[in-house]
């Protein structure tokens, strides 16, 4: 018998009960937020303010790498970093009802910030610099780190064996990923000996809020140990000059509070490559979640798949491409 989906009990009085079970008054408004993962909902208080509520995927996440993820936000947010902190509430930041977990949020506004723009960019990186500043105190615990198992063995395993990959792509699939991670483990080779630290780890401009004070970073919820350049490569786009003008003004930010190690750039490549593995088993993996077929309607068809396979034979000739350069 298939399981029910992993919300199908999370109605609208399911919510608003949950909220007031942690102390606020709804007045019955609520919007729906863009996330997949989990569900994420602004809802409005009976003093007409709102706040954000985001109820866990079941099974995910065990509650203390919820914590530890919790911990990391307070811990940047005592430090006057700009990160969107839970809420403490009754000692706790997370909280169950009706078999959700579920954790409470302050509404920050703003927009995605203008990557093409140089200051910009060195906003961005004076502000991830000093994340990881405090991210390289000490390690998580109890979330897992950014490694070629886990985000590019594991996934890819995963759609071979539960038949998303056509019959007829299956082979070219499974050499094309072997080849892949052999120019991976090159890269990290080539990178040499590269800190691990607590990071972000899901840094793209949707979880950026940008306003007229700067930025705001939400949705830690993807946070793991990892190289610091995995916050930074996303947001670097276009052609090779381009990117290299990116970097050069993010890593000036970075180092007003951050050494950068030079070597990470070997792996900006390797870690893109490495997401788009993990991404594709990601969707699978949530396949029977109906919210899944219905949002990415282009996932796990013929055409998908093609096309997925040509992205990965670029990704290994770009791995093979001389390195991004800090410009002089």
């Amino acid at each position: 018998m298939q399981s029910p989906p992993p919300y199908a009990n999370l109605t609208p009085d399911c919510i608003l009960d949950a909220i007031d079970s942690a102390g606020f008054r709804c007045d019955g408004r609520m919007q729906a937020l863009n996330s997949y993962e989990n569900r994420v909902y602004q809802a409005w208080l009976e003093d007409d303010t709102s706040l954000i509520a985001k109820f866990y995927r079941p099974g995910r996440w065990p509650d203390a790498a919820i914590l530890e993820e919790h911990r990391f936000a307070l811990e940047l947010a005592e430090r006057e970093i700009p990160v969107v902190a839970p809420l403490v509430i009754r000692d706790s930041t997370l909280h169950e009802h009706a078999g959700y977990r579920f954790a409470l949020y302050p509404r920050r506004p703003g927009r995605s910030p203008e990557l093409e723009d140089l200051d910009t960019l060195r906003w961005l990186g004076r502000f991830i610099g000093r994340i990881h500043a405090v991210g390289a105190l000490r390690p998580f615990a109890h979330r897992p780190a950014i490694d070629i198992d886990s985000f590019c063995r594991e996934p890819s395993r995963f759609v071979l064996e539960h038949n998303f990959i056509p019959a007829d792509l299956r082979e070219t699939y499974r050499s094309v990923v072997a080849d892949v991670i052999e120019r991976v483990k090159r890269a990290y080779e080539r990178a040499g000996s590269v800190p691990s630290i607590r990071l972000h780890g899901d840094c793209h401009a949707g979880n950026i809020l940008w306003t007229g004070e700067g930025p705001h970073f939400v949705d830690l919820d993807d946070a793991r140990m990892g190289p610091p350049v995995q916050d930074i490569w996303m947001w670097l786009s276009g052609e090779r000059d381009a990117m290299q003008s990116q970097l050069t003004a993010v890593i000036a930010g970075y180092r007003e509070f951050n050494d950068f190690g030079i070597g990470q750039l070997a792996l900006i490549e390797a870690l893109r490559t490495l997401r788009m593995i993990h991404y594709a088993g990601w969707l699978a993996r949530r396949w029977d979640d109906p919210a899944f077929p219905a949002a990415f309607t282009f996932f796990n068809t013929q055409h998908y798949w093609q096309d997925h396979i040509l992205a990965l034979r670029e990704q290994a000739a770009a791995l093979d491409e001389p390195l991004l350069e800090l410009e002089r």
